[in-house]
């Protein structure tokens, strides 16, 4: 204890004191760690901020020191008039913003272009939020209903009938396709060096489109009833309610579990009737408004958002066939996809809005903006089946023989496991089409 004591030690002097520690944390840490932390760091920090301070600060005083904010015409913005060098023109931007938005749709009526992106927001928000629920009504809603309701909204018109007239017109429409082809055949056998052969064919074509016409016979009678009648509508929409709600029954399960089902169709068709007539859909609807009149964001957004939705299905749909095993699926889907990545997308347009109508029948009519839509859908599926066909090459092929292995089958096994995993895959590759997608949609109104 002695020699512990004896050889203890008590300073006498304090200790100098120390610099303060290099700050890590906050604004001044983030600088010195991430700016200035290197030589090389120091001289891109300069450059950048260079950079910036050359673009920020000129945009800065075009957009709103240099800009011009009141004004009746252009005259406003004229050097001489204004007494400085102008900038921004926003009375232009005021003058035009309209046109910019609803292009030529007539000013009495943008209240309908208004409703229809409302109904769009109010739609689409609640997909967007994971936790809300019914979203399977909700989709419903958005993806079925909602493309027809804006169709009418948009465009305007009436209905002339329901599902009934529908399925007969487009029967009695296949049918004399196919009697048109046989009597073209039939012209051709007077002239031809194989004319025994044409003839036959033709005949034997006008046959079958004459069996048909008596089997669609029964259809295309009680159209032509319903409509003669004073309630056409209403009458063909009964019918038509009457015929998918029985049909929902006996495949929901009859009298045993078809009920709910049942009661499903009727409340979708109730839900319709009261569309049409609120819309006024069974006395002509809205005024008509032609899509020439269309233009600015609304066609940006009606093509984008229409080539969104209906080329990712295509898109999966063409991916799975290039997958399949049955070579004239296959066969199909790759010559598809080949075709339609090989044309460019203004080719595309220019073929829907030009060339289309002349191989077209006389009495058979289809809407600009109609043509060029159905083409941006085929040319945007072709590369979405591209990208879902490299989510699915990316599943461990063990998935599936697992899925197999507990008896799942092919189509639960594409829609439960293998599906999901793949588009979750590609999520930034579909993104990056629909981006490029909302871009192109200028060449719409370029071209068509």
């Amino acid at each position: 204890m002695s020699d512990i004591a004896s050889g203890g030690f008590v300073r006498q002097d304090l200790l100098t004191e120390r610099p303060a520690p290099v700050k890590t944390t906050g604004f001044v840490g983030l600088l010195r760690t991430r700016l200035f932390n290197s030589p090389t760091n120091i001289l891109l920090t300069i450059v950048g901020a260079l950079l910036l301070w050359f673009t920020i600060v000129p945009s800065v005083e075009f957009l709103l020191v240099d800009a011009v904010w009141s004004g009746k015409d252009r005259t406003a913005c004229l050097t001489e008039n204004a007494g400085f060098a102008v900038g921004a023109c926003w009375p232009y931007i005021q003058a035009k913003l309209p046109q910019l938005i609803y292009g030529f749709y007539p000013e009495a009526e943008r209240w309908r272009v208004n409703l229809a992106l409302i109904l769009a927001a109010a739609l689409l928000l609640p997909l967007l939020i994971p936790r809300l629920p019914a979203k399977g009504l909700n989709a419903g809603l958005f993806f079925f209903a909602f493309p027809v309701v804006a169709f009418f909204l948009l465009h305007g018109g009436g209905i002339k009938g329901c599902g009934l007239s529908w399925t007969a017109d487009l029967l009695q429409l296949f049918d004399d396709s196919i009697v048109n082809a046989g009597q073209a055949l039939l012209s051709l056998s007077n002239t031809s060096a194989i004319a025994p052969l044409l003839w036959v064919i033709g005949k034997l074509i006008v046959l079958i489109g004459t069996v048909i016409s008596w089997l669609i016979f029964p259809l295309t009678w009680l159209r032509d009833e319903i409509q003669g009648s004073g309630q056409s509508v209403w009458i063909d929409f009964a019918v038509t309610c009457l015929a998918v709600s029985l049909i929902a029954f006996v495949i929901g399960g009859g009298l045993r579990t078809g009920w709910r089902a049942l009661g499903s169709s009727v409340a979708t068709f109730i839900a319709i009737a009261i569309v049409i007539k609120l819309m006024g859909l069974d006395h002509g609807g809205l005024p008509v408004v032609a899509t020439n009149l269309w233009g600015g964001l609304l066609v940006t957004l009606v093509v984008s958002v229409t080539g969104i939705v209906t080329s990712l299905p295509i898109g999966i749909a063409l991916a799975l066939g290039r997958r399949s095993t049955i070579p004239l699926i296959r066969i199909f889907s790759i010559a598809f996809i080949e075709f339609w990545r090989g044309v460019p997308l203004i080719t595309v347009l220019f073929f829907a809005t030009y060339m289309l109508p002349l191989f077209l029948p006389g009495n058979f009519t289809v809407d600009g903006l109609v043509r060029a839509l159905i083409g941006i859908a085929l040319f945007t599926g072709a590369y979405q089946a591209e990208n879902v066909r490299g989510g699915l090459a990316a599943i461990p092929r063990g998935q599936g023989e697992a899925a197999a292995a507990l008896g799942l089958s092919w189509w639960k096994t594409t829609s439960l496991i293998v599906l999901p995993q793949g588009l979750r895959h590609v999520i930034p590759n579909l993104v990056n089409s629909f981006i490029s997608l909302f871009k192109d949609t200028s060449l719409v109104s370029i071209v068509a």
